[in-house]
């Protein structure tokens, strides 16, 4: 199976609107910077998106944003993109936050086929409206349940033409469990080699789990927020 495309752009081509898609990266550490500007140029819409953060404005999925291309989102953190706050306020976006754990284990239990599985995390607050609880040893549980998406876009370091991905420090984070949750997923790399030349035992996500790979032509690599200590 030739999993190699040439470009971001081929490799999104076939995203309809309406799907549903993770993508992964911790904040902007991590993300598919360019399979993400490939899907604001197709210019679809009503995307149900899947991931820890919204990007910040003007960058990341902070342009799908302002592209209009989101009608739904799931995650844990939004407190860096103020075009999300004013869309969910005027009803225009559908948001539902998860706690950062139970959201990757979400992810990891879908891409396990475990439908569902049992937190304490979120009893008592907001998170627990609607759903299923049980009690194991005197202690509350809310049911939780599996994530999966017709699509993941997803970010390695280095990866071979048959899909095995190795990934670098935290860029890591939410990337090789979506690769495993979604119907195709698509690989955006620093560096592509033939395979053979990575190491078996740096492999983190086997080939098996990605159906489409791209060199990426170019990475910002931005962060949200650069601090100093004053002297």
């Amino acid at each position: 199976m030739n999993k190699l495309v040439a470009t971001a752009d081929e490799a999104v081509s076939d995203i309809p609107s309406g799907s549903t898609v993770m993508l992964g990266g911790f904040g902007l550490c991590g993300i598919p910077e360019n399979l993400i500007d490939a899907l604001v140029r197709r210019g679809i819409g009503g995307l149900h998106t899947i991931s820890n953060n919204m990007g910040v404005d003007g960058f990341g999925m902070g342009r799908m944003l302002e592209a209009g291309m989101i009608a739904s989102h799931i995650g844990s953190y939004v407190g860096e993109n103020k075009l999300l706050e004013e869309k969910v306020i005027r009803g225009e976006l559908n948001l539902t936050l998860v706690p950062q754990g139970t959201l990757a284990e979400r992810i990891r239990a879908g891409g396990a086929g475990i439908p569902g599985f049992y937190s304490p995390a979120g009893v008592g607050t907001l998170v627990a409206e609607g759903k299923e609880t049980h009690e194991f040893d005197g202690r509350l549980y809310l049911l939780e349940r599996g994530l999966t998406a017709d699509f993941a876009l997803i970010k390695a370091w280095r990866g071979d033409t048959a899909g095995n991905l190795v990934y670098r420090k935290t860029a890591r984070n939410f990337n090789p469990m979506m690769a495993t949750a979604a119907r195709v997923t698509i690989a955006e790399v620093e560096e592509l080699v033939e395979p053979g030349v990575i190491d078996p035992d740096h492999v983190i996500t086997p080939g098996i789990y990605v159906q489409r790979i791209l060199q990426g032509a170019r990475y910002e690599k931005r962060i949200e927020r650069r601090m100093v200590r004053s002297a």
